[in-house]
């Protein structure tokens, strides 16, 4: 799936703004006939999840309506359109005038439909229909059953059994965009590397192909090259090789430019551009190599969070989130608990940041009602994830699911179906799931890399940090022991609320955030197995409700949901910036 370009070929047009909206909390919308067109109730931003633009909505998951009226003229002949949604959470179906499109199970995750034949000239209305129910049976899950034997299930208002808030809505882009009706459809690019050359590989697809080829052409950094192939059976293969190649790295995100043009008798019918970075990306022993050399991972866990937007990051926040990290000096961060949007894969592409991308299996349980359906899911995002981020330079590791309670045996088999699909869409990068069992976790068999959570001195161990460093340091020396691979602490940290001082440092004062992280940043990096490690969090973020959770907040991020840099995030710059790694 090509993300929608404007260019002389294809026309693109984002719906952002105000939307009708209105709740359907007796669920009476499909057989009132709602989505033919519904009478107001309030008018929302899109994108952004309706939780956080009205008080009386923060709550409410059950179903909604969103419409929105757009007028449509076109000269453009022998063209497809089609609606785009970036990111719907969680089920979506959709309608455009009074016709269904169709429907899409999952947030985070892009999905469209082809709707040329149900445009009209003049005024058009786009019906959506959404709902964010918690089941057991979704991903992730909601309204788990308690598991005594586990320590399982819900605690939080809202009823779900992973760390963050559930937001809902169209919470990313909306577009109409067009393709020539023969037109490229996919493109997959490969890199690597040969003595100081760097080689290109570019599999395209395309549809209506009758005695048409591909033309693939790369420049940059005044080099330009090009090689023209016949299409077969729709597709094509081409391979550039790049002299003195200028290489993607966190220091210096070399990005070449890649045009793929589909043609017939020396006319171009169709072209796609896109950001091309050099690198390869390796799991050697216990080692994570970027382009043949030994990389450390250091950086953060986020959320797509923030007041008034919810899940949906403004370009000014979001690049104050990257500006953030490269103050402290970070080079990496994970896609915490699901795949970030694409202008934030963009942004780690031009920043050089490393991302671990990764699914939406937050909280995943093992018991037989509903695994079928989950396996399901799991696999669909996995394929989704796989087939939207595969070209981007910063993905290095694909991150199969997070803190599954993984202990009983079909864990493994579900995992196994996982990453063999993942390694037969992608045979380019590492596959990984982040646990918190540690040297327990038997998936960390068949997979290239472990990674961890670790919360001593928190969870466990609570106030108590000359207990729970050693505690950490056997841990990991353990862990390592018994699967020989790169191991990542893909989590740690301790809450700060802002403006809470203690002395001697003490929990939840910003006292004790620092000084625990720096105490674990010493065990890491004197560990030459831990290929990385990402603090728990980059900013502050909204949860369900707990009695762990004062006022329905995460307050482990090393900036506040605001933005603003509590001590910990001063403490980290001395030890990765100018004066420290960096």
């Amino acid at each position: 799936m090509i993300y929608p370009q404007k260019n002389r070929f294809r026309m693109a047009l984002e719906s952002s703004g105000k939307w009708d909206f209105r709740k359907d909390t007796l669920s009476q919308g499909l057989w009132k006939g709602w989505h033919r067109g519904f009478k107001k109730e309030k008018t929302l931003r899109v994108p952004g999840s309706w939780n956080e633009q009205s008080p009386d909505l923060m709550n409410y998951l059950g179903p909604a309506w969103y419409q929105k009226k757009f007028s449509f003229h076109s000269t453009l002949k022998n063209h497809k359109f089609f609606i785009r949604f970036d990111s719907v959470n969680y089920h979506a179906t959709v309608w455009l005038n009074n016709k269904k499109l169709g429907s899409h199970e999952g947030g985070h995750l892009p999905f469209e439909f082809e709707v040329a034949r149900y445009l009209r000239e003049g005024v058009n209305l786009l019906v959506v229909r959404v709902e964010g129910l918690l089941r057991p049976d979704r991903v992730p899950p909601g309204n788990v059953p308690p598991d005594p034997k586990d320590s399982f299930g819900n605690q939080f208002n809202p009823p779900v059994v992973y760390d963050f808030f559930p937001f809902c809505g169209i919470q990313r882009p909306v577009w109409l965009y067009t393709t020539p009706k023969e037109s490229i459809e996919d493109v997959t690019v490969t890199t690597d590397i040969r003595g100081k050359s760097g080689i290109v590989r570019v599999q395209a697809r395309a549809n209506n192909t009758q005695l048409a080829n591909i033309r693939v052409s790369l420049e940059g950094f005044g080099w330009k090259s090009a090689l023209e192939s016949s299409l077969r059976k729709g597709k094509s293969s081409d391979a550039l090789v790049v002299p003195q190649a200028r290489l993607w790295a966190p220091r210096s995100p070399h990005l070449y430019r890649l045009t793929v043009e589909l043609r017939r008798d020396g006319k171009t019918l169709d072209q796609v551009r896109l950001p091309v970075g050099i690198r390869t990306i390796a799991v050697k022993g216990s080692r994570l190599l970027l382009n043949g050399k030994q990389v450390f991972l250091r950086g953060f866990g986020r959320h797509e969070d923030y007041p008034g937007f919810g899940r949906h990051l403004p370009p000014v926040v979001l690049r104050k989130d990257y500006r953030n990290m490269e103050w402290v000096g970070a080079n990496s961060f994970r896609t915490t608990h699901y795949p970030y949007s694409d202008q934030d894969m963009d942004l780690a592409d031009k920043k050089g940041f490393l991302v671990i991308d990764e699914t939406p299996a937050v909280g995943l349980f093992f018991s037989k009602a509903g695994l079928k359906k989950r396996l399901a899911l799991c696999r669909q995002f996995t394929r989704e994830m796989i087939e939207r981020d595969k070209n981007h330079p910063s993905v290095v590791m694909w991150s199969l699911a997070n803190e599954p309670h993984s202990r009983k045996p079909t864990a493994v088999p579900f995992f196994k179906s996982l990453a063999a699909l993942a390694r037969s869409l992608d045979k380019t990068r590492p596959v990984t799931l982040v646990s918190f069992l540690g040297s327990t976790e038997e998936s960390f068999r068949f997979l290239d890399a472990v990674c961890v959570n670790r919360y001593y001195g928190w969870y466990s161990e609570p106030g108590d940090l000359p207990k729970a460093i050693p505690r950490l340091s056997r841990d990991l020396d353990a862990i390592h022991r018994k699967f020989r691979k790169p191991v990542l602490v893909t989590e740690f940290g301790a809450d700060a609320i802002p403006g809470s001082h203690a002395n001697p440092p003490a929990m939840f004062s910003e006292e004790y955030q620092a000084e625990m992280l720096e105490r674990y940043w010493k065990v890491i990096r004197d560990k030459p197995y831990v290929a990385g490690a990402h603090v728990w969090n980059l900013n502050d973020f909204k949860t369900a409700q707990a009695t762990h959770r004062p006022n329905g907040m995460n307050y482990k991020g090393i900036f506040t949901r605001n933005r603003k840099p509590k001590r910990a995030a001063f403490q980290l710059r001395k030890l990765w910036g100018p004066t420290g790694e960096r």
